[in-house]
């Protein structure tokens, strides 16, 4: 049986700061300082989650944990995020509402390490699957990409978010996620040029210096010494705790896995080391002769190497340095640029060439995360924010910030108030409405159209004449002097004259948060947030892959005189944006706490830990939650943990829980005014009151506690006397046998004696009878077979005396035979011996008549003639061997063998004619078509032998050109009337969809000036490519059908992109291709690329088609699956 455990179990503190009592700002900090000495890090204010940030790991992340919050109700288990996330993402499940989980407090609060604990809990619980698991993996490798590019080291914080994310989780019906997309706001980009002592720059720039290979900081043209870059602060290049290098590799890894190609990956990092070079440019003054200063690049070798990774050309960017273009109207003049200027001209170039390519990799994650389907999705959306920030000098980006702060806490205090009003409402509990503090007149004081401070530096940066902070300050002194929340020292509010805390540059602004002051230094610079137009240009010239796409508006054909939306524009804009969305959905809200400003655990600093509850309002949402009913409850978990107080109640209650509930307050006498009965939950209106259940609830769980073990230890000791009772019992049973046994065994021994004895007796007598027969038995047979044998020896001695006399008749025999043989043999070998003296006496006399006849022709060059005479027979019977011609065939490969070793070079020579000639008589044979089709044969093989793995089993495959029957076939007849020239190839090919890889039929028509697409059922022409407009074939080097055609940019066919498609005759195709552009003089040859990756042209994207080996899931087949918009992966069996 699972136990189930609650808030208030063994609760340190209290874990709902509603249940505090009594309520102030001391009891409020003392139990948060409580938890957190007991690693409590989380409590609630109701809904709201509080997180202090620990400084250090904690064992309640694990996979366990997440098990033990999955679908427990809110209030079921100790505070923790996951009990939030689980509650958000079970009410978009099952509720079908739309959720937003807001996470906001100050940097190093932990903002981004609960967005993170967030997500791995949602991607922990949701459903299971392969392409489930390929969205979860990709929308939790997003975090590592953005934090390399966005965080950076502060005072506050190690790894700080310097840019604002919020980020929508998009779902199907069953809560599997779909994709995603991720809004960000106002990076931090002045700190690529500049960062305050004590910080360091953007994490990219260290972890590629520190984590890239040697290889690559070459082609990046980079060297590791932090040192050699002006752009990287040196007093705390490397921080404790932060392994560069490693973070690079898992950067790189994230990005693999959330679809970068591996160019796309190289592009970004020559952006990164250009942005590095761009700092190390410097200026020196250079005197005209007009008396103009001009500013001239010092050193051009970081310049060089900048011009080289972009691929500009350097006398372009470097004139961009020196020159300014204004241009107004028709007229257009140039003007120098002083030292000063040229480096706000580096410093502007650098930060928006970081920003915006920020914006392109946030765009570019966003495009390989979005859902794919586009039915109706249900969504939960993750805000991470920056906090409210207060510095010893704030500016620009501070004032920013802490505007979007202040419309986040009105959204935080409209929605808390709502959602508790529509609760009560929902559960038919009477209301009163609740007076707050209303933060919109701040909002006002920033936002407003008119008198807003963001408008009238708008009005101030677009008015014409000379601009200043000076004057921006002066105007708002006069318009806002007599708001509440506005205070300058040069107002018309004389109050303010004699402040000597306000100087005069600066203005303060009373926030919900407290006062900021503000200094307007750099306030006008930063809201216009120029580039010179000759710089955007310039970028715009560059040959890299990315820069045309950062800078559209250097583009010279799109000049736009008009002056860009300000940064302040911009930023209100996306804000207004963001809270419309917000109020869309169901709010959830994590407030995120830090203890100290040491980064260290186990330190609790009061003052700013009050601070912060201060600012965050978290007192005020107490007391909004605590102004009707503190506790609520469902009334089964109600009845469930309290129905021990009452007897009606207690075991089991076997009517209605609201029934049970009401008679459990009414026997506990609770007045009537201190709780409500919802429609689905009880209300309780004093802690004091809950505090009383629950220690009613402790007595009586002691009471029951005593109860059960007297009955315990009576049920105890009862069954050990029953168990010594039995083991009495059946000790004596087994006793009586043990003696019993003894006895029986005792007598049977005895009488086995007994009977032995007696068996041994008998067995003795009847031996002894045995005995005396068999004697007297042997006897007899002895002297019988003494009698026999002596008579056998009588007749044995008769029998050989006999043979004795019969043998040696026989010997005498047989040696007077042998005598008259040998008198015989002796003569015939006399007689023999004679005759073949005869024989030997006449050859020799021949022999000397004939070598006295033949002795008068031998000359002294006898020898000579017999060799050549012997050699000429030699050949002469050589050539007659040769008559027996081998096969005619060319392929046969037999010839006789060599007769003599001289005559080697001589058998080779004729065997090489040999094939020569008959090679020519099976050629002679040849038709031209016959020709023609060995001519495509012999350039297949030139093609693709031991290049395609294709190509070996098109070998014996003739190539017939029409597969179809096209002047046959009268479906065709339109399709054959439409193609004017030759047809040389006609077939069914598959047209691949780049959407999700599968094939659609396709005739195929090749003739000598274009091939042809159409459909295989109606013969309608689906496209037509004039052959010249063909720039090359792609295809792998696998056993598949697979390949490319690519048109020529810009040509009239290259509107739709590339063809992709697949053939069983691929070597037919292209081989037919290839001589059809081999032949024609008017065109240039068409390259086949045979690869295992290619890239394809789809309309406006480039798609990555990749070959592997593997097994495909329909057995032995070809497949082609999309991986993600820019990646089709085609797996080919392995051979």
């Amino acid at each position: 049986m699972e136990v189930k455990t609650s808030l208030l179990d063994n609760m340190i503190g209290v874990g709902d700061m509603v249940l505090i009592e009594p309520l102030s700002e001391d009891t409020f900090i003392e139990n948060l300082k409580k938890r957190f000495d007991h690693n409590e890090i989380y409590t609630y204010i109701g809904s709201v989650v509080i997180s202090m940030n620990p400084y250090k790991s904690l064992p309640i992340y694990t996979a366990e944990k997440v098990e033990e919050y999955r679908n427990r109700n809110f209030y079921e288990l100790s505070p923790h995020v996951y009990a939030l996330a689980d509650e958000a993402y079970r009410s978009l499940r099952e509720q079908d509402k739309d959720q937003c989980i807001l996470i906001t407090g100050e940097s190093g609060a932990g903002k981004t390490e609960a967005s993170k604990f967030v997500m791995s809990y949602v991607a922990a619980v949701c459903g299971k699957g392969q392409e489930v698991n390929k969205v979860k993996e990709q929308l939790l490798q997003s975090n590592p990409v953005l934090e390399a590019f966005g965080n950076a080291k502060t005072v506050r914080n190690d790894n700080s978010s310097r840019f604002g994310k919020y980020m929508d989780i998009e779902f199907d019906f069953k809560g599997d996620p779909l994709g995603g997309a991720i809004s960000n706001y106002l990076l931090e980009k002045s700190r690529v040029v500049k960062q305050p002592r004590g910080e360091r720059n953007f994490h990219i720039f260290y972890q590629l210096l520190s984590g890239a290979s040697d290889d690559t900081l070459k082609k990046l043209k980079l060297d590791r010494d932090f040192s050699k870059y002006n752009y990287l602060s040196l007093d705390s290049a490397t921080v404790n705790g932060l392994d560069d290098a490693a973070s690079f590799r898992t950067v790189r890894n994230a990005m693999q896995i959330v679809g970068f190609m591996e160019d796309e990956v190289q592009s970004i990092l020559e952006l990164v080391a250009a942005v590095l070079k761009l700092g190390n440019i410097e200026f020196k003054p250079e005197s005209r002769c007009n008396g103009y200063d001009e500013s001239r690049v010092k050193d051009k070798n970081d310049l060089k190497e900048m011009c080289e990774l972009l691929g500009i050309e350097q006398s372009v960017l470097e004139r961009a340095f020196s020159f300014r273009t204004v241009e107004a109207k028709m007229e257009k003049m140039s003007t120098t640029l002083n030292v000063a200027q040229a480096y706000y001209a580096r410093d502007a170039l650098a930060k928006n060439l970081y920003s915006r390519l920020f914006s392109w990799l946030v765009n570019r994650i966003n495009e390989s995360i979005k859902a794919q389907t586009k039915s109706r999705k249900k969504v939960m959306g993750v805000l991470d924010i920056y906090g409210f920030e207060i510095f010893e000098d704030n500016s620009f980006e501070q004032f920013i910030i802490n505007y979007c702060n202040e419309k986040l806490q009105q959204i935080f205090i409209e929605l808390t108030l709502r959602e508790e009003q529509e609760e009560y409402v929902r559960e038919g509990i009477e209301w009163t409405n609740i007076e707050y503090f209303n933060n919109a007149i701040i909002c006002d004081l920033i936002e407003n159209n008119k008198n807003g401070i963001l408008a009238m530096l708008d009005e101030e940066c677009l008015r014409p004449g000379t601009v200043t902070d000076e004057t921006f300050l002066d105007k708002l002194n006069t318009v806002c002097a007599e708001h509440q929340h506005f205070e300058s020292r040069q107002s018309k509010n004389s109050k303010f004259l004699t402040d000597h805390s306000l100087p005069h540059n600066c203005f303060r602004i009373q926030h919900y948060a407290g006062k900021v002051l503000y200094r307007v230094e750099g306030f006008v610079d930063k809201n216009n947030d120029l580039l010179y137009r000759d710089l955007s240009q310039a970028m715009y010239k560059a040959n890299h892959s990315l820069i045309k796409i950062l800078f559209p508006e250097g583009n010279p054909a799109k000049v736009n005189l008009k002056r860009p939306p300000t940064a302040g524009f911009q930023f209100k804009a996306s804000v207004g944006t963001l809270m419309k969305n917000l109020l869309s959905k169901n709010p959830n809200y994590i407030r995120c706490i830090k203890p100290n400003d040491k980064k260290a655990a186990h330190i609790f600093t009061d003052s700013l830990v009050c601070h912060q509850v201060r600012y965050l309002g978290l007192m005020e949402n107490v007391r909004v939650r605590r102004a009707g009913y503190a506790f609520r409850q469902a009334y089964e978990p109600c009845l469930e943990r309290y129905k021990m107080l009452c007897k009606q109640t207690w075991p089991h209650w076997k009517g209605p829980a609201r029934g049970g509930v009401e008679v459990l307050l009414t026997d506990l006498q609770v007045p009537a005014e201190e709780f409500a009965y919802g429609r689905s939950k009880i209300f309780i209106r004093n802690p004091r009151t809950l505090f009383f259940l629950e220690e009613k609830r402790r007595q009586c769980l002691e009471d029951l506690a005593t109860l059960i073990q007297k009955i315990y230890r009576g049920w105890k000791s009862r069954t050990h006397f029953l168990l010594l009772k039995k083991s009495q019992v059946v000790v004596a049973a087994w006793y009586r046998r043990f003696a019993q046994q003894k006895k029986y065994q005792n007598i049977r021994s005895s009488a086995l004696v007994f009977q032995s004895f007696i068996r041994g007796w008998k067995a003795r007598k009847l031996l002894r009878e045995l005995k005396h027969k068999k004697r007297c038995e042997k006897a007899v047979s002895t002297i019988s077979a003494y009698w026999h044998g002596t008579q056998a020896r009588w007749e044995l001695r008769r029998l050989k005396e006999e043979a004795r006399n019969k043998h040696a008749v026989s010997v005498i025999w047989a040696a007077w035979l042998g005598t008259k043989a040998r008198r015989e043999l002796k003569r015939l070998k006399e007689e023999a011996r004679r005759k073949h003296a005869v024989a030997v006496i006449w050859a020799y006399w021949l022999g000397l008549k004939v070598r006295r006849e033949y002795r008068k022709f031998f000359r002294a060059n006898a020898g000579k003639k017999i060799y050549d005479f012997t050699i000429q027979r030699i050949m002469q019977k050589y050539f007659l061997g040769l008559k027996k011609m081998p096969s005619m065939s060319p392929v046969d490969k037999s010839w006789p063998a060599r007769p003599y070793g001289f005559l080697d070079g001589t058998h080779q020579e004729l065997r090489r004619i040999f094939h020569l000639w008959r090679c020519k008589k099976y050629r002679s044979q040849f038709t031209e078509e016959k020709k023609a089709t060995y001519e495509e044969k012999l350039a297949a093989s030139e093609l693709f032998k031991d290049k395609k793995a294709l190509y070996p089993s098109s070998v014996g495959q003739p190539f017939k050109g029409d597969y179809v029957e096209m002047t046959k076939n009268p479906k065709y007849q339109k399709l054959n009337s439409f193609v004017e020239d030759k047809v040389l190839v006609a077939d069914v090919v598959s047209k691949i969809n780049r959407a999700n890889g599968k094939g659609a039929p396709r005739i195929f028509l090749l003739t000598k000036k274009s091939l042809v697409l159409a459909d295989q059922k109606t013969g309608q022409v689906k496209a037509s490519v004039p052959l010249p407009d063909l720039s090359s074939v792609s295809v792998s080097t696998q056993n598949d059908g697979f390949f490319a055609l690519k048109l020529k940019e810009g040509s009239t066919s290259a509107a739709k992109g590339d063809f992709l498609l697949s053939s069983d005759r691929l070597i037919e195709i292209i081989t037919k291709l290839h001589c059809i552009g081999a032949t024609s003089a008017d065109r240039n040859k068409i390259n086949i690329d045979i690869s295992d990756e290619f890239l394809v042209q789809f309309k406006q994207d480039k798609v990555c088609v990749k070959f592997i080996q593997g097994t495909p899931k329909n057995g032995n087949g070809v497949a082609c699956k999309r991986k993600n918009n820019r990646l089709l992966e085609v797996s080919v069996p392995s051979p």
